[in-house]
């Protein structure tokens, strides 16, 4: 009896050894171990790829608050005027081309080809004389020009005031704008006669010439009663509003007939507005 529980215990035990050791992959500490710390991995990766988009997150809204919200292209560009729509002056004309840099430009391309076609570097030797002749006063001619060119002054046109331009405009008007948009040659500046007269240089109640206002641009738009009205936008650091004020009916006077003048301050320092508006209305 005791032989046969001796045995049998150690058939047991035997038994419970070999089912340990046939099942020791599944509870060996080394197995436990690689399980534990590929889920550690598993998690950290996880926490990394959360925090990333938060971070992104984050961002996007960040930039999103600190961005100014967008604004269409139209009411932008007639925000100064009540938001009316502004037209580009895309019309072609032999005044805005600047006939000093066609000048300089063709003669200096003659002179060019002439002394190469002449030393023989460049084809047509035979016409090296005549390019010659022509490029060297062509280029004297473009460089007086450019010398005395005029640029023309920016034009802010308001689709409205471009409506009533051609039937409530004064010829004066009409051709005020068009002298002051296009290349002058001689001229000191725009209108420059015109301030001569209103500001009297030189005078005991006028202003030094060197004081003079400059016309830095012009603007076309329509009054609040529904008039044609030409803003001519002067710089002039020497002088103050007073200064236009006591001159605004002679504005009016070389400026008419048939406009009534105003004058005040720029958007900007030391500019100045006079706005010659038509009497003419539809």
């Amino acid at each position: 009896m005791k032989a046969l529980t001796a045995s049998t215990t150690t058939n047991i035990l035997c038994s419970h050894r070999l089912n340990i050791s046939n099942n020791n992959h599944q509870f060996s500490p080394l197995s436990i171990r690689r399980r534990s710390s590929s889920s550690n991995d598993e998690d950290q990766d996880q926490l990394v790829l959360r925090s990333r988009s938060c971070l992104k997150l984050r961002l996007v809204v960040a930039r999103a608050a600190d961005s100014p919200p967008s604004v269409p292209a139209s009411a932008g560009a007639g925000a100064g005027s009540g938001g009316k729509a502004i037209v580009e002056d895309d019309e072609f004309s032999l005044a805005k081309v600047s006939f000093g840099v066609i000048g300089l430009g063709l003669g200096v391309s003659l002179l060019s080809y002439g002394f190469g076609a002449y030393f023989n570097i460049l084809p047509g030797s035979e016409w090296s004389a005549l390019m010659l002749t022509y490029g060297f006063p062509l280029s004297i001619i473009g460089m007086a020009l450019k010398y005395a060119e005029l640029k023309p002054v920016p034009c802010l046109t308001y689709s409205d005031a471009q409506a009533l331009r051609e039937k409530c405009a004064t010829p004066i008007l009409k051709q005020v704008r068009n002298d002051v948009i296009r290349f002058r040659y001689g001229d000191e500046q725009h209108l420059d006669e015109a301030l001569k007269r209103i500001f009297q240089y030189g005078l005991g109640s006028g202003v030094a010439r060197r004081n003079a206002p400059v016309l830095k641009k012009i603007r076309e738009e329509v009054t609040e009663d529904g008039k044609y009205c030409l803003v001519l936008v002067f710089e002039a650091k020497a002088l103050e509003l007073a200064d236009f004020e006591k001159r605004q009916q002679k504005f009016a006077t070389f400026f008419g007939p048939g406009i009534t003048a105003e004058v005040g301050t720029g958007e900007e320092q030391n500019m100045y507005d006079v706005r010659l508006i038509s009497d003419t209305t539809l």
